[in-house]
């Protein structure tokens, strides 16, 4: 991505930049990675490793993001660089140097999110009906096969989240579909989510385990989302 940014760059180039980036901020970020990430960051125990690794690729990615703007957004640029507490000029930092892409892990997200695109549209027929008033209230029966089957089982416990929604069962089947009923558990006030046990603890009756957990205990574990 970079690489090609840098191609533009030398041949004076803006647009394609600017339309890369477009498409970036929009789709990558704010349509699937931002979107996914701030359960973590809204709920996770402050100095937990989910939520401090969550900021530490935010941080990478604002490092990367100004320099590629700065050439056609230059005083937003400086301004930002300032802010986040830089005293040197954006225009003095070089470009980081990134290693290769992975391919495979490249394709399996790639493939992630097409099946995720396909649960949305799916939520949202049954949303418009009336039947679940947003995705955390869903339950979803999400048959896939084998390939895919074991792509998303990769992902463990950590697959609701990519999915933002409660509870996933997954069923191995010979192709993709989805099935969205509305959960019959109880809304836990702090995180959304619709979960067996809010309230299991007395002294906080309103909040499921998992917060209870992150506030007062040792706090989830998180892998991929």
């Amino acid at each position: 991505f970079q690489a090609e940014i840098l191609a533009h760059y030398q041949v004076y180039e803006f647009h394609p930049v600017v339309a890369k980036l477009q498409i970036y901020c929009s789709e990558d970020l704010g349509g699937f990675y931002l979107d996914i990430l701030k359960d973590r960051l809204y709920t996770s125990a402050p100095g937990s490793l989910a939520r401090r690794s969550a900021q530490t690729a935010l941080w990478h990615i604002e490092q990367a993001m100004l320099r590629w703007m700065a050439p056609f957004l230059s005083f937003t640029a400086e301004e930002a660089w300032s802010v986040l507490g830089n005293r040197e000029s954006i225009f003095t930092q070089v470009y980081s140097e990134f290693a290769a892409p992975d391919e495979a892990l490249l394709a399996k997200w790639t493939r992630i999110r097409e099946i995720r695109d396909g649960v949305n549209k799916e939520i949202e027929t049954v949303r418009a009906e009336g039947k679940v008033g947003s995705s955390l209230q869903a339950t979803l029966q999400l048959t896939a096969g084998p390939e895919d089957h074991a792509l998303l089982a990769s992902l463990g416990d950590d697959l609701k989240f990519v999915f933002i929604t409660s509870a996933i069962e997954l069923i191995a089947g010979a192709a993709v579909s989805t099935g969205v009923t509305a959960s019959s558990n109880t809304k836990c006030e702090r995180c959304w989510h619709y979960r067996p046990d809010v309230g299991h603890d007395p002294a906080h009756p309103t909040i499921c385990g998992r917060c209870t957990s992150n506030l007062f205990g040792a706090g989830e574990q998180r892998r991929f989302a």
